[in-house]
Formats: structure tokens, sequence, C-alpha cells
């Protein structure tokens, strides 16, 4: 008797489904079986009812066997298209971080007065202009830090008046004649000579001079 094929979807008749359900999970059950048996493989089936049963098979450790293929899920063997994909990513953005790279080191050479033989009048214009934006930069960045030395300095000198003050009454001696105002005016002047020292007009070198 020839059998009729089966038409793939829901078996409406609740019981006519329990009995197909019983069926087919033995005979899953059973090629499972067999094929860990005959082909030396491992093997693992899980299966849950419409109820929630639960019925599993794994010719070893079950939960090895889940580990192992949450090992291979996530970087393995099964991941390899992914892994393909990723490394095209990573070699495009290597690509243009090279393409980056090249465009600054030209960008320095032209900052350093290099290459500018090819250069545009506009093009020479704008460098010009980063030119004395970043000394401008500079500039400001010394003048804060003489600032904060200066500071520091005065600080450091008013400490060192307010030692010699209790030194000198701890030993019931008259605090040095220049421990004073005096003192305090030569912190100044020293910190005044400094800034006529930092006011000199800084100057930027731009690669070799040409002879």
């Amino acid at each position: 008797m020839v059998r009729g094929k089966v038409e793939m979807k829901r078996i409406e008749n609740s019981t006519s489904r329990q009995v197909t359900f019983s069926k087919r999970r033995n005979g899953i059950l059973k090629k499972a079986y067999e094929l860990s048996v005959l082909c030396d493989a491992e093997v693992s089936v899980i299966i849950f009812s419409q109820k929630g049963r639960l019925y599993e098979f794994s010719s070893s450790i079950m939960q090895k066997t889940i580990e192992r293929y949450r090992k291979y899920g996530k970087g393995g063997e099964t991941n390899t298209f992914q892994s393909e994909g990723y490394m095209q990513q990573m070699e495009q953005e290597a690509e243009m971080t090279a393409k980056k790279i090249e465009e600054l080191e030209k960008s320095q050479k032209k900052l350093l007065g290099r290459g500018l033989d090819s250069c545009s009048f506009e093009e020479v214009r704008e460098i010009e202009k980063q030119l004395i934006l970043s000394l401008t930069r500079i500039r400001e960045t010394k003048a804060l830090l003489f600032k904060e030395q200066k500071e520091k300095l005065i600080e450091k000198g008013k400490l060192l008046i307010e030692e010699n003050k209790k030194l000198s009454a701890k030993c019931g001696t008259k605090p040095w004649e220049q421990g004073g105002i005096e003192a305090e005016g030569g912190i100044m002047s020293l910190c005044s000579q400094s800034r006529q020292g930092s006011d000199i007009q800084t100057e930027l070198f731009i690669g070799l001079s040409c002879s």
C-alpha cells in the first residue's frame, strides 16, 4: 500500500496530534541514537511537547554538548561567514586610516615649509592662517604657565618669610631685616625680570633656511 504524502500544517484534532507527536518523537530519538552509534557522532536532541514536557537524548553528557554548541556558535566554525565579513570591514577601516595618516603627513610637511611648490596661492594663505593661529595659542599657553609660576613663587616667598619670623621668635632674635617688605619686593623683582625675558617676541622656526 502506497503511503500518502502528509500535508505540512498543524493537526487540528488533539488526539491525532498527540499520537503523531509520540510516534515522530520516538522516531527522532531512535534516529539520533542510531546516528551516534553507527557514525560515532556526538548527538543531542531536546524536545518540548505542547504542554511543556521535556524529552531528550544525548550520546554524551548533555551539558557538555550544550557548552560545546555555545562555543562554536559564538566564534567557531558556524560563524565563518560573519568572521569573513568582519575581516573585510577591518581591512576597509585600515585602508581609510592609512589614507588619513598620509593626508596628515602631507599637511605636516606643508606646515614645516616643505612641498609648497605644488600649492596654490589660496592654499599657502590657509597654511599661513593656521601657523598664526598656532603661534597665538602657544603664546597664550606660555603666558598662562608664567602666571602660574609667578603665583607659586610669590606664595613660596610668603611662606619663607613667615617661617623666618617663627624661627626668629623661637630663638629670641630679631627677624632678618630684609625679610619683610624688601623680601617681597625682591620676589616681585625676580618675577618681573622673568616676565621681561618671557615677553620677548616668540618666533616660530619652520624648516631649514635656504642659503
